[in-house]
């Protein structure tokens, strides 16, 4: 009979997934990895322990008025990307990923980062000594300390509440953005900025290694999606004609070739997704090339928070391409041009443009190494609380009520938080655990 926690977790897998934990599929092999990446993969189960009781938020975060709420909140779901989608070329520093967005409570989104902030910590301490693994990993650099995590933990929650405040005594706070180098402490940030903004439109990288770059291929006068069977299908007649009549209405220009897309997403399985090359007709050239830019068409699933808390809010009851784009909206200072939302084929599908520039943040960049130590790991959490706390008041631009609520409660409470989070961290390294034995027995 199994244990009635790893029951649990299968079951939640299993829910969102499509089959039980198994080596067979690509997901649950990355999730056996590392506790962070097992965390990544399962958001239903932050929710699930939020409902069960194994998570126990400090009654006053009850008084935060509701905002549009990240839902799958973490290290990794920040980074730099350009605005607008791919028709901007200003690189800001922002939540990159809003598919199990919605309207919801931000102390969700404040625990569940807190939280992470333990397990990328534990991921590269893991890697070094063969409990983990990840091969980006350079083995001979430092790793932070326990000690650097709290210290980043209060960092971050101290910036999210200075943050609120600032928004409180002036509105228009809500128009900023981390959108030039931040090189006020030395850390990795500086060099993943600098790979973002030459990757952008008109940045020497832009034709070598954007976005658009790396899937697309101009061979004489045609442009088309490179034939890369590890990440691209190609169409048949019947099912690219189906496309095209479905979703060219949502573009801002021609369709150039439309490919189906394999293995993509730490948290996404079974779950239709398609690249649109959008630009000018033929005849194709060098500058047609720079004109382009990539359309993601993805069928979109319930966000994590809904399944245990459908009650709390009319708004979460749009379709789930619909409020991920409504919260998307909300939550960006300038939002990507081309975002919205089709049904087709009976499902909901999300259409947004693919940044030509957007560079993630994994726990190596942030935990390890001598910048890490002395301050760049607290400098990434202050940056991080400062961009979710705007896109959580963004929620509400009619009043003050939000920012003024959540610093006032978050200020009270960051002590109970903070201790809360790194409890929860050791339940999601014991998850971990029980996830990786039952399938490698498996």
């Amino acid at each position: 009979m199994l244990d009635n926690r790893l029951q649990h977790i299968i079951d939640a897998v299993k829910r969102i997934d499509g089959q039980t934990p198994s080596l067979q599929l690509a997901k649950h092999t990355k999730m056996a990895s590392s506790p962070f990446v097992f965390y990544r993969g399962s958001a239903q189960l932050f929710y699930a322990d939020i409902l069960s009781g194994v998570i126990n938020f400090p009654k006053e975060c009850d008084s935060i008025p509701l905002t549009s709420v990240m839902g799958d909140c973490h290290t990794s779901n920040f980074g730099f990307l350009t605005e607008e989608g791919s028709h901007g070329d200003t690189v800001i520093f922002s939540p990159n990923d809003f598919d199990d967005a919605c309207v919801g409570q931000a102390q969700w989104d404040v625990l569940r980062y807190l939280t992470s902030l333990h397990l990328a910590r534990a991921h590269c301490a893991g890697v070094i000594k063969g409990k983990y693994q990840d091969d980006a990993i350079n083995h001979s650099k430092p790793v932070v300390s326990h000690q650097d995590v709290i210290e980043a933990q209060y960092r971050f929650i101290e910036s999210y509440i200075k943050t609120c405040e600032r928004v409180k005594a002036n509105a228009s706070v809500l128009n900023e953005a981390i959108d030039t180098c931040p090189s006020t402490v030395p850390s990795k940030l500086t060099k993943l900025y600098n790979k973002a903004k030459a990757r952008s439109a008109g940045g020497e990288d832009f034709t070598s290694k954007s976005a658009l770059a790396k899937a697309v291929q101009l061979q004489g006068d045609t442009l088309a999606f490179k034939r890369n069977s590890e990440k691209f299908t190609k169409l048949s007649g019947q099912e690219y004609s189906a496309l095209l009549a479905a979703f060219a209405p949502y573009m801002d220009d021609a369709v150039v070739d439309i490919v189906k897309r394999l293995n993509a997403g730490t948290g996404s399985v079974n779950m239709n997704r398609y690249y649109f090359l959008v630009g000018p007709s033929k005849p194709h050239n060098a500058e047609s090339f720079s004109h382009c830019h990539i359309v993601e068409v993805k069928q979109q699933r319930e966000a994590a928070p809904i399944h245990y808390f459908k009650a709390l809010n009319p708004v979460n009851r749009l379709n789930a391409a619909h409020l991920t784009a409504r919260c998307q909206r909300r939550m960006q200072r300038r939002p990507d041009l081309v975002l919205d939302e089709v049904k087709y084929a009976g499902a909901h599908y999300l259409v947004r443009s693919r940044h030509h520039a957007k560079v993630g943040v994994a726990p190596h960049d942030i935990a390890m190494g001598k910048k890490a130590i002395e301050k760049g790991f607290n400098y990434f959490a202050e940056l991080c609380g400062y961009s979710l706390a705007l896109a959580h008041c963004r929620g509400d631009r009619r009043s003050t009520r939000f920012s003024s609520s959540a610093a006032k409660t978050f200020e009270s409470v960051k002590t109970l938080l903070v201790k809360v989070a790194n409890l929860y961290a050791e339940q999601v390294i014991d998850d971990h655990a029980l996830f990786k034995q039952h399938i490698e027995n498996k």
